[in-house]
């Protein structure tokens, strides 16, 4: 097929502007005497961060040295420690990218990136705060962590210290050229580099450094997979959550082949053409030269197959059980590509009609398409825009999460989850087609466990599910298990009852995920997609 799972959020994903409200579980009243102090001593050197409400937040901390000048391209270092305080209380700068999408920071970042922002609950608790740590999507490629306020997170009923961190992005962070010495991988070093900066620091928070989670949501969800393949992060977490990446799929890495073949080009569209010299020619490039020369988009970089960060496709590890066997929650969102199926009816004004389906279905999946057709009849959905969505949400995203979580679940405690929300918010000032709902679109789940600017505000409904989510969420960084009194029952997903868990207002309970998403005629079709994630 030729629409990849990378261009919803291209297509989708239109403008950022207003604040999304989240309903929290606060931990903590007004500022006391039993609150956190605003000063904290790290490993590193003291940092002053901001109280404000149930949380304090420190923002902008340095976990690594900034990778410019001879640092470029190098794996991180340590920083050089301070004595004063360091004002935490502003973000850092993002890491360097494109700003050809909309989900990209609109300044552009820096290669000065390495930061990492804290935040916890305000008043102190009696026991040590299970660590969260975000790692956000954006393909590889765009995105930081600032953008994602977890005040919900941190203040939920247990309570959580949330880390949310940048990470060296596209041709500064996964480039492999011929000629460039560097080692492969640098994101996912960085990644393992804060992780590493936790171990040190999470107690200094309030944290449980024996007990961290990694989540991350597409991009950051194939990262998250990736860190369970590689070595270096064995014993740097303990719980691992991943939405919207199903990483025994096509989609979460590339071979060195690849690599090598991207890095090439970029490095002749930015004027190195002697592999002699590639390496002193490409360091001597502004940053702005490079990422202009960049591979834009949704699918130009991935974590490489090095054979030492990352020994094997995270794809093939998982499936043969060569993993870091932590419990998992994993899941997706009920209508991934509905943002995608939308845009034309967008861009032209007018809805799909029937004709125009079967046609798109006729072009993306050629000998099969009278197959599909008859699986997902127009006239079976509400629109035949929904249908399109069904189609290419269920080929695309769904199948590849009921095999990850197949087989993850043969070695470790999986929880499965279908966000399935009917009536969900969506990117802040971005049109809806008229034509059909959208659902639970790519990405929008995280407008349910953070506070991000790309999305529109929750209503009273969408809050109270926020509200239960975010306690799934924090609950099963605390324990491993997303179950606590007063929540919905969650049945665990084995290889024998592979329970998944619809998430949705009103609606919160097990859900047949294969029969809802077609998942065994998907399966005995050889369909092939591209690779694409966001």
């Amino acid at each position: 097929m030729s629409i990849t799972k990378s261009s919803v959020a291209a297509a989708a994903v239109c403008a950022a502007l207003a604040a999304t409200a989240i309903t929290a579980h606060p931990a903590a009243g007004s500022p006391g005497a039993h609150d956190r102090p605003a000063v904290v001593r790290t490993a590193e050197g003291p940092v002053r961060g901001t109280v404000t409400g149930p949380v304090r937040t420190f923002q902008g901390i340095p976990y690594a040295a900034a990778p410019t000048g001879e640092g470029r391209w190098k794996a991180p270092q340590p920083v050089r420690p301070w004595s004063s305080p360091l004002d935490a209380r502003t973000r850092g700068s993002a890491c360097a990218q494109p700003t050809d999408q909309p989900i990209a920071i609109a300044d552009g970042g820096s290669e000065d990136c390495l930061h990492l922002n804290v935040t916890t609950p305000a008043e102190r608790t009696a026991r040590r705060l299970p660590v969260i740590v975000w790692i956000h999507g954006g393909s590889f490629t765009y995105g930081d962590g600032a953008s994602y306020r977890a005040t919900g997170l941190a203040a939920a009923e247990q309570g959580a210290m949330v880390v949310t961190l940048n990470y060296r992005l596209g041709a500064l962070g996964f480039l492999t050229a011929p000629g460039l010495h560097a080692p492969a991988n640098l994101g996912l070093l960085d990644q393992q580099a804060a992780l590493r900066w936790i171990q040190r620091n999470a107690q200094a928070f309030g944290g449980d450094p024996g007990n961290v989670t990694i989540m991350g949501q597409s991009g950051g969800g194939y990262s998250v997979c990736a860190q369970m393949v590689s070595p270096a992060a064995r014993g740097l977490f303990h719980k691992a959550i991943v939405q919207s990446a199903g990483c025994v799929g096509p989609d979460g890495s590339y071979t060195r082949t690849q690599a090598r073949k991207q890095g090439r080009a970029l490095a002749e569209a930015v004027g190195c053409h002697d592999i002699r010299t590639t390496d002193s020619c490409l360091r001597r490039k502004s940053t702005t030269d490079l990422i202009a020369a960049s591979t834009q988009g949704h699918d130009g970089y991935r974590p490489v197959v090095d054979g030492i960060v990352l020994p094997e496709a995270p794809a093939r590890a998982l499936a043969a059980g060569r993993f870091t066997p932590v419990p998992v929650l994993h899941g997706s969102t009920h209508d991934e590509m509905s943002g995608l199926a939308g845009l034309q009816e967008i861009t032209t004004g007018r809805p799909l009609t029937t004709a125009d389906y079967e046609e798109t279905i006729r072009r993306q999946f050629g000998t099969i398409a009278p197959e599909v057709l008859a699986e997902y009849p127009a006239a079976n959905y509400p629109a035949p825009g929904a249908a399109l969505s069904a189609v290419l949400t269920d080929s695309a995203w769904s199948t590849a999460a009921l095999d990850t979580q197949r087989a993850l679940a043969r070695r470790t405690p999986v929880h499965a989850y279908d966000f399935a929300e009917a009536q969900a918010p969506y990117f802040t000032g971005v049109p809806r087609p008229a034509g059909f709902p959208l659902g639970t679109a790519h990405m929008i789940d995280l407008a349910y466990l953070f506070d991000n600017d790309l999305f529109e505000p929750l209503d009273a409904r969408q809050a109270s599910l926020s509200g239960t989510v975010t306690a799934y969420w924090s609950r099963f960084a605390a324990t491993g298990n997303p179950n606590r009194p007063g929540l919905p029952a969650w049945k665990r997903f084995t290889p024998t009852h592979p329970s998944v868990q619809r998430l949705a207002s009103g609606r919160i309970g097990p859900t047949d995920f294969a029969a809802d998403h077609h998942y065994a005629f998907w399966k005995s079709r050889a369909v092939e997609g591209d690779s694409g994630d966001s």
